[in-house]
Order: C-alpha cells, then sequence, then structure tokens
C-alpha cells in the first residue's frame, strides 16, 4: 500500500513538472500577417536618343584664275576650299587657271552639269558667264566674287580689303625716303582702284609729302610681267613697292634691289623675308563655310555681302623685323578702331588727283559709291585707264 501510494505520489509529481514545463517555454509571439506584397513598378528604360539627322551631303566646286600654289588671289581662296572640304558631308573640287570669258563659261557650266551645289567663281572677269551659267541652272547657288550682278540664285561678295590696304599704307609711308612708292596693279576696275585709294591715304595720314606711283600690267598673274612693271618703279626712286597682283614677283624686285615692299593675298614673306615689311590678306574661311551651311540649310538668300576686318576676312600679316615698335603700335591702335567701326578710311575730306573735293569734311563715303570707283586720290601718280 505505502509503495502504491509513493508511485502515485511520483506520477503526480512528474505530471506536474511536466505542466510547469510547458508553461515557461520561450515561445516567439506570433507575427503579424504581413500585408500582400505588390511588387514595385519597373522604372522605365531610358527612351533611345534619336538618330541624328543625316548631313546632307554638299558638293562645292571651285573656279581659279590663277594657279593654287602661287601664294596669291588663288591660294588664299584655295586655302578656305581646304577647310570646307573637312566639313561633314562636304566634298569639294577645283579648277585652277582659267581664262575670263568663253573657257570659264564652260568650265562653271560643266560643274553645273555634274551637279554641284555650290559654285564659287573667284575672279572679277567671271561675272558674266557665271550670270549666264545661273540662269540656265536655277537649282545651283552661284557665288561671284569681285563683282555687282545678281540673280535669285546667285550672289556676289567681296570683304572690306581697302581696310588692310590703309594699313598697309601706314607702315610705307612710314617707312620710305624717298617719298616715292611704287604700286603695280592689274587692272583698273574700281575694286583695284579703291585699293590703291586706300593705300595712299594710309600713307599719307602718316607721311604727307609721299606720293604713290602707279603701273598697270593689265594681267593677274604673270609672275615675269609683274616683276618687270616693279623694276620700272625702282628706276624712278620708288623704295617701297606694293601690288595688287597674284604672284610674289614684285616681291622680289623689291629684295633684289634692296628696298621695302608690301604683299598682297597671304604673307609673301617667304620670297623676300629682308624685304616685306607686311602683307594685305585674306581669310575666306568663316564666309565660305557660312555659305555652305545657309546652302545646306536652305537659309540662303542672294544679295551682296562685303564684310570687314571685323569679321576677319581681312587683315595684315605679321611686321618684318625692319618695322619700329613706334610704327606697330600707331598702326595697331588705327586697326582697333577700323573693328570698332569708330575709323572710317574713306572719311572726309578727301580730294582726288585734281584737287576736287570727293568726300567733304564731316562725310563718309558709300558703299555704293566705293563699289564704283574709278577716280584716284591726292597723291596718286599715274591713270585710271
Amino acid at each position: 500500500m505505502r509503495k502504491s501510494v509513493s508511485a502515485m505520489l511520483l506520477v503526480a509529481a512528474m505530471l506536474l513538472m511536466a505542466a510547469l514545463t510547458g508553461c515557461g517555454e520561450d515561445k516567439k509571439p506570433a507575427e503579424a500577417p504581413k500585408a500582400e506584397q505588390t511588387p514595385a513598378a519597373a522604372a522605365p528604360a531610358p527612351a533611345a536618343a534619336p538618330a541624328p539627322a543625316p548631313v546632307k551631303e554638299m558638293q562645292v566646286g571651285f573656279v581659279y584664275v590663277s594657279p593654287v600654289g602661287d601664294v596669291g588671289w588663288s591660294w588664299a581662296h584655295d586655302q578656305a576650299r581646304k577647310a570646307i572640304a573637312e566639313m561633314p558631308g562636304v566634298t569639294t573640287s577645283f579648277v585652277e587657271s582659267v581664262p575670263e570669258g568663253a573657257d570659264a563659261e564652260r568650265v562653271i557650266q560643266n560643274m553645273a552639269r555634274k551637279g554641284f551645289d555650290i559654285i564659287f567663281t573667284t575672279s572679277f572677269g567671271y561675272m558674266d558667264p557665271t550670270l549666264k551659267v545661273a540662269e540656265q541652272f536655277p537649282n545651283t547657288t552661284f557665288m561671284h566674287c569681285s563683282g555687282y550682278k545678281t540673280a535669285p540664285n546667285m550672289s556676289n561678295y567681296f570683304g572690306r580689303m581697302y581696310q588692310a590696304r590703309y594699313l598697309t599704307g601706314m607702315v610705307a609711308g612710314s617707312m620710305t625716303k624717298s617719298n616715292i612708292l611704287g604700286y603695280v596693279a592689274a587692272f583698273p576696275i574700281p575694286e583695284v582702284i579703291r585699293g590703291i585709294n586706300a593705300y595712299t591715304l594710309g600713307v599719307r595720314a602718316v607721311n604727307p609729302k609721299a606720293e604713290v606711283r602707279v603701273v598697270w600690267t593689265k594681267t593677274w598673274y604673270d609672275p615675269a610681267t609683274e616683276k618687270e612693271a616693279a623694276k620700272s618703279l625702282l628706276d624712278v626712286g620708288a623704295d617701297v613697292i606694293a601690288q595688287h597682283q597674284d604672284s610674289p614677283g614684285p616681291q622680289e624686285a623689291a629684295q633684289e634691289r634692296g628696298v621695302y615692299s608690301v604683299g598682297y593675298n597671304s604673307d609673301m614673306s617667304h620670297f623676300a623675308p629682308k624685304s616685306l615689311l607686311t602683307s594685305a590678306v585674306w581669310n575666306w574661311t568663316p564666309f565660305y563655310k557660312d555659305v555652305v551651311e545657309k546652302v545646306r540649310k536652305g537659309e540662303w538668300k542672294s544679295g551682296s555681302f562685303w564684310p570687314g576686318m571685323e569679321h576677319g576676312i581681312v587683315g595684315i600679316a605679321p611686321y618684318g623685323d625692319m618695322v619700329p615698335q613706334d610704327v606697330r603700335s600707331k598702326v595697331d591702335a588705327r586697326k582697333a578702331e577700323i573693328v570698332a567701326g569708330t575709323y572710317k578710311v574713306f572719311s572726309g575730306p578727301v580730294k582726288d588727283q585734281n584737287g576736287v573735293v570727293r568726300v567733304p569734311d564731316g562725310q563718309v563715303l558709300s558703299d555704293q559709291d566705293m563699289l564704283g570707283m574709278t577716280w584716284f586720290v591726292e597723291g596718286v601718280v599715274g591713270s585710271t585707264q
């Protein structure tokens, strides 16, 4: 009986311990039911960049009156041609040493027939042939340099080279000892006459006693003739030679005689390093690039264009070592005034060779009068014929 009681007590104790143990179990609290997770909307993929519009292909032609290797007029144009040939989608072509007249018309027409988009004709005598071809090819853009005629698809253009001529005249007038300066000139057309007059005004602005003697060659590019013309001026006492010619012949003649010279079109110091004071130079690149882009975009309009020094189209080459600092400073100051528009080269009073006042004091010669100039200013020795 005692054993039975003991056994019963043992069983009860064990049941109690099991109950107590069950009550002390470290149970984790039931987690609250999670809200249903909606996947975040995926960020939209970036839109593909629109494909760049295809560049319109442009074929551009140039017609030159002289060789491109002469560092003269045609060379300057060809530097700009090379620059636009680097533009996307632009291909260029040129024909050099094309005589003015029937030959020019044939070359221009051949380019138009081949589908050129723009044709630059770069000599005064190409004006009428260019106009004739332009009338036959209304969908081609024609740009004629130095003329005055236009058509719906043909413009004329030039640069205000007279501004640079004036500055080179200041240098020449400061350096002459004989007060006789020679000028070898191509043809007596307004473009050339205007340059001679501007040069003379620059000379006499610093040296009122000096005179500029002109010899006409009636050629654009003839090295031998140009050199001989320079020698004829040296023979009458000229100690500075300037030019409106394409070759460095006049520069070479000046150096051979041990006198100074002023170049044109480009820096001609390579040909006459001991002689060259400076040069009046062209930079057609900004203008030609602008024309190509306007034609490509359909924004080109016919007109007459005459950009100047403020646009970088014309300028002067670096001074030769023989040019004193005081001369450089004076010329640089006047250049800054021209660029700023505060000084006008043909501002009055301006007299002609006969002493007649052509531009009264306080007035400025109009573009129309400059473009049609057929008279020489006071200080020029020579005829406009």
